[in-house]
């Protein structure tokens, strides 16, 4: 896919920008910013240089702690399992003269990495050397995600890091080659049935796992309940799920959709489900309270009825009513949220005598 046409939130990030603030009136607007389409509903904040929509660095810090706290880390166990059967296979394997075993670094691929939350939380709960090549369209936030990369792993072994700047969406086999792990966060509700096919079949042809977290599943659950709720979170759904230059959106479907075709190139899928809890006592994150408190559910609020809004225009009437609600309950500590997502592992055919 060329560069130009390449989805805004693989071109950014996959975890994308900041929702939409408060009207001129000080009262919240439901607004929707252009592109549109993270597992949050928020959009960029503004158009980078080639004209591809840019993510805010402030959103993806206020996130990270409920990104942090929702990722499955049962999925690491699998993973891990399944490199120790490889080298076990490769130490076993007669080695013919001036053939290099496979004794190097891990090396994982990050697709729209943005600041590089990924690789802080997953870095650190992996043991030996690393290598890490984080992919992203917007240079300043590869800088970022350089720069803040965890450069030690569990057991003290070293991490490096270097960054691909362009289409993550060209991740053929070859290019593949050699690579440990293809990871992402809030991918795989932004991309197509086809993307997603040609990333399943890249990897099994490399050989390759993948780990592949915090994909919308459309279901949200707010405590206390309003009966506007089931209204927004199907327009919402819809926004998800809508055509973009051509492009058909998986959005909630895009697990289901990712597990069958992995499957379908013969890989072994797993799946856990991540959700975010906001609200008052949700678990702890690195930035505080789960979801960061109430800036983040105000965020997330904005940005989920704003998508919803941008889909049906008709709710906006009701939709700025229903909003500055929610707001309200939000800032005097009373509403909770939990927003559904899934995590997917897929990995290879194991080694004769192994377990995926």
């Amino acid at each position: 896919m060329p560069a130009e046409t390449e989805p805004a939130t693989l071109r950014d990030t996959a975890a994308d920008g900041p929702a939409a603030g408060g009207g001129p009136s000080g009262h919240p607007a439901v607004t929707s910013p252009a592109g549109t389409g993270s597992l949050d509903g928020a959009g960029p904040d503004a158009a980078a240089g080639d004209g591809a929509p840019r993510y805010a660095p402030e959103w993806l810090a206020l996130r990270e702690g409920a990104d942090a706290a929702a990722r499955a880390p049962r999925l690491l166990g699998p993973l891990v399992r399944h490199w120790a059967d490889g080298r076990d296979r490769e130490e076993e394997r007669p080695q013919r003269p001036g053939r290099p075993g496979r004794q190097g670094p891990l090396v994982i691929r990050d697709l729209g990495c943005g600041t590089g939350s990924m690789s802080r939380w997953l870095a650190p709960r992996l043991s030996g050397p690393q290598h890490w090549i984080l992919h992203d369209h917007d240079p300043e936030l590869l800088e970022l995600a350089a720069e803040r990369m965890p450069r030690t792993a569990a057991d003290g072994s070293p991490v490096t890091v270097e960054t691909e700047q362009g289409d993550a969406t060209l991740l053929t086999a070859d290019v593949l080659a050699g690579t440990s792990l293809v990871t992402a966060s809030a991918l795989l509700d932004l991309l197509t049935r086809e993307e997603v096919d040609a990333l399943a079949a890249s990897c099994a042809a490399a050989g390759c796992p993948a780990l592949l977290v915090l994909s919308v599943a459309g279901r949200v659950e707010l405590s206390p309940a309003d009966p506007l709720d089931g209204e927004i979170a199907d327009a919402f759904n819809a926004h998800q799920r809508r055509a973009v230059d051509g492009r058909r959106l998986l959005g909630p479907d895009a697990v289901t959709e990712a597990a069958e075709a992995f499957t379908r190139h013969g890989l072994t899928v797993r799946t856990e489900a991540s959700p975010w809890r906001l609200g008052p006592g949700g678990p702890a994150g690195p930035a505080g309270p789960a979801g960061g408190g109430p800036g983040l559910a105000a965020e997330w609020l904005r940005g989920w009825v704003g998508a919803a809004v941008a889909q049906c225009p008709e709710l906006t009437e009701p939709a700025e009513t229903y909003l500055r609600r929610r707001l309200e309950s939000c800032a005097a500590g009373e509403l909770r949220a939990v927003v559904h997502h899934s995590d997917l592992l897929a990995l290879p055919a194991p080694p004769a005598g192994g377990t995926p």
